[in-house]
């Protein structure tokens, strides 16, 4: 299976980033095939421009940068994002990397306020962190807003099939050596669940 890892961290040694290395190689030891995008490594620019807003056509072609990730998410068979939670949501550099690729014609349409995806026959996995408590989050309700806008909204309205959402929380500054290694073997754990060594 072809493989796209998209994860969004301004910071190369955070906890974030750690967990996409470790699910990356997992992937890498079980024989699949994968492409990543650091979004703020690569630089990407997450600032989506008017003339984007138009529909793609031979006088208004769609951005190097764009067809170049729409290209990688049509030759996946997985889509894996990772990233923190920030104010319950996903980093601005994420937000700008679905707003700018994830556009009206290629991941999905709408045809009397009903959104069909067009990106179907792949499967995807989200990977976030965050702070609080997760129990904390499932009482207020906020965990369910999450949920139905980050797992439903966007990747199921694009037609990916989410096999699993992986959440860290209480993750802080200076976790224990121990709790990072349990939660890095976690995310290798799902790597193995879902995708098997190839050729087994």
């Amino acid at each position: 299976m072809k493989h796209l890892i998209v994860v969004a961290h301004p910071a190369e040694d955070s906890f974030t980033m750690a967990l996409a290395r470790a699910y990356r190689s997992e992937l890498e030891k079980l024989g699949h095939s994968l492409q990543a995008y650091d979004l703020y490594r690569m630089g990407f620019n997450p600032v989506l421009a008017d003339y984007e807003l138009l529909p793609v056509s031979a006088d208004h072609p769609a951005s190097a940068d764009v067809v170049q990730a729409q290209e990688a998410l049509r030759a996946c068979d997985v889509l894996s994002i990772i990233y923190p939670l920030w104010w319950l949501s996903m980093p601005a550099m994420m937000k700008g990397y679905i707003d700018r690729v994830f556009a009206r014609g290629f991941a999905y349409e709408s045809r009397n306020g009903v959104v069909h995806g067009l990106l179907s026959g792949r499967q995807s996995v989200l990977i976030t962190i965050s702070g609080a408590p997760l129990p904390v989050l499932i009482k207020s309700g906020d965990w369910s807003a999450v949920q139905a806008l980050q797992d439903a909204h966007i990747l199921r309205a694009a037609g990916f099939e989410l096999l699993e959402h992986v959440h860290f929380d209480e993750v802080a500054p200076h976790l224990a050596e121990t709790t990072v290694e349990q939660h890095l073997e976690r995310v290798r754990a799902c790597a193995r669940e879902h995708f098997h060594r190839i050729n087994d």
